[in-house]
């Protein structure tokens, strides 16, 4: 498993400013000639294009090799070349066959790319063969790069070897030398000193010293494989300080491929310009959300499953499922945070509070904290929806929905139009609209919206200049209206059983309701009733129409 983040403070020999001894700047003969490849036109200005080159095996199974570092790098903003050092027959269960590509073709592979569209960074993985490192860095003798980083590849994570005689030796006098960033998990680092124990912090602190002797600026030993503790550590040491990355294991099957997929990422955060612990950083969060979003992927029958690095494109874990249904609409919490602090009560405790009483749905809504305490506040209420199977939306503010990857977003008429909203949200996400006319009901049905809070039904004290529609105009927008709706505004619990009262609009979903609820002393006994009322009403509706 691999060690989720959490940055232990310690000291660090670069100053804020100063470029790091593994930043090596691109000689001039090398920035003319990729200069052209390396700049996109965009209009009438260009941009510079970040660029990795990954010299490794290609995985059959596409979940490590050439297609997790192309993917890790996509994902990251940076264009990806290719070098295949090895093909290999492997999926989820294991290696099945390893064919090394020919020594002079690589060769030609390398030269292709440099020559033309030219690197910032190349990042290593499988290299078969003693002549293959040669090879390598005889191209890298002609073309030489910012940074090189390099995963020392030996044995699958299905225990499958996947390099040959030789390659200690070839690595040590040949590659270790200008290599920038070295990556080894424990095996690896085991291997790399001779079979030398690394199996406990203490051991790793130790192996860091002796691999950097061997040539690399800075040595990466993770810490994925250590036993005997939930508390997992890497541990990164440039020469003269150690700095230590402390986290949690992430259970999961789908783990084939994270360390290729950690060594590309820490090779695209250098090609943007990042320095090394920055790098490092970064690498380790994106491999983390990566796998906590992958846990529920299934692919092959195996151990050994993939990740899904472009989880935030093709929303897999979401396929096969409805992402919004109606009848959850039918008590819908919003919570007021000043109702909230007058209660002495945290946003997350209220809504854990609410949907233990019943309640359907929760919007967050927050108009005093500052983004980032509203971001803390939503991550903490999002944990306890999901562990009730609630939705949970946020009300306007669709980057902090982003951030937290909420169920949704519940957007006003002079909000981020429902169009963009959806391209920015993808397919699978919840967008509700407020709406007060027919007109703004079809319009967001027609614009992609999943619901309609219509409203104000009644006058209400979090919005008091608030036009109010009345019952007969929600009836009104019911009736237009393509999509569910919401009645909002005002809703108490005098009230509730006029609004869904008999004839109701077959749209008519639920009520939504704010101080009925959060300006309670006890939120769980304020949904519980709310709850009964609205059984107790549907139940009258049902029986006139019978």
């Amino acid at each position: 498993m691999l060690a989720l983040q959490k940055l232990r403070p310690v000291r660090h020999p670069l100053v804020q400013g100063a470029v790091p001894k593994s930043i090596r700047p691109i000689p001039q003969f090398v920035r003319m000639a990729a200069s052209e490849s390396a700049t996109a036109d965009i209009g009438l200005s260009s941009v510079k294009v970040p660029r990795v080159l990954t010299v490794a095996g290609s995985d059959s199974g596409g979940g490590a090799g050439i297609q997790a570092d192309i993917k890790t790098c996509a994902a990251l903003g940076v264009f990806c070349t290719t070098a295949i050092t090895a093909l290999t027959a492997q999926n989820t269960i294991g290696v099945q066959g390893i064919y090394p590509v020919p020594v002079d073709f690589l060769a030609k592979q390398l030269q292709s790319v440099l020559s033309d569209i030219g690197a910032d960074v190349v990042k290593t993985g499988m290299l078969p063969s003693a002549e293959c490192i040669e090879t390598l860095c005889s191209v890298l003798d002609s073309f030489p790069v910012r940074a090189v980083v390099v995963d020392p590849v030996m044995v699958s994570t299905s225990g499958d070897e996947l390099a040959g005689a030789g390659i200690l030796d070839a690595l040590g006098k040949k590659l270790l030398p200008r290599t920038d960033v070295l990556t080894p998990n424990l095996p690896e680092a085991s291997k790399l000193l001779g079979g030398a124990s690394v199996t406990t912090l203490e051991e790793m602190r130790k192996a860091a010293v002796e691999i950097h002797k061997m040539g690399p600026r800075y040595v990466l030993i993770k810490g994925g494989h250590l036993s005997g503790s939930d508390d997992m550590v890497d541990i990164l040491y440039d020469g003269s300080e150690m700095h230590e990355y402390h986290a949690s294991r992430i259970e999961s099957r789908n783990t084939h491929g994270t360390g290729c997929s950690l060594a590309s990422a820490i090779a695209a955060e250098l090609a943007k310009g990042s320095h090394i612990r920055q790098a490092v950083q970064a690498a380790k969060e994106y491999v983390k959300e990566t796998m906590q979003r992958s846990r529920e992927l299934r692919l092959g029958g195996g151990s050994q499953g993939p990740l899904n690095h472009l989880h935030r494109l093709n929303h897999w874990e979401s396929l096969g499922r409805s992402h919004f249904k109606p009848d959850s609409l039918l008590l819908y919490a919003v919570t007021d945070s000043s109702m909230n602090k007058h209660w002495g009560r945290s946003t997350s405790d209220a809504v854990k509070a609410v949907i233990e009483g019943g309640a359907t749905i929760v919007q967050i809504r927050e108009k005093e904290a500052e983004s980032g305490d509203f971001l803390k506040e939503a991550e903490a209420s999002l944990k306890v929806a999901r562990e009730y199977g609630v939705p949970l939306v946020i009300n306007d503010r669709l980057d902090i929905a982003l951030a937290c990857d909420a169920d949704g977003v519940h957007l006003g008429q002079s909000d981020v139009p429902i169009t963009r909203a959806r391209a920015i949200l993808g397919p699978n996400k919840i967008i509700g609209v407020s709406c007060k006319t027919p007109e703004q009901a079809q319009r967001a049905w027609e614009e992609g919206a999943d619901y309609i809070g219509s409203g104000g039904v009644y006058p209400t004290n979090t919005k008091q200049n608030n036009k109010t529609i009345g019952v007969e105009g929600l009836r009104k927008v019911c009736e237009a209206s393509p999509l569910p709706v919401v009645a909002i505004g005002g809703i108490k619990e005098n009230n509730v059983k006029e609004v869904m009262a008999s004839p109701r609009p077959k749209q008519l979903q639920g009520v939504a309701v704010v101080s009925g609820l959060f300006n309670q002393p006890d939120v769980q006994v304020a949904a519980k009733h709310f709850r009964a009322i609205l059984a107790e009403a549907l139940d009258e509706s049902y029986s006139r129409v019978l």
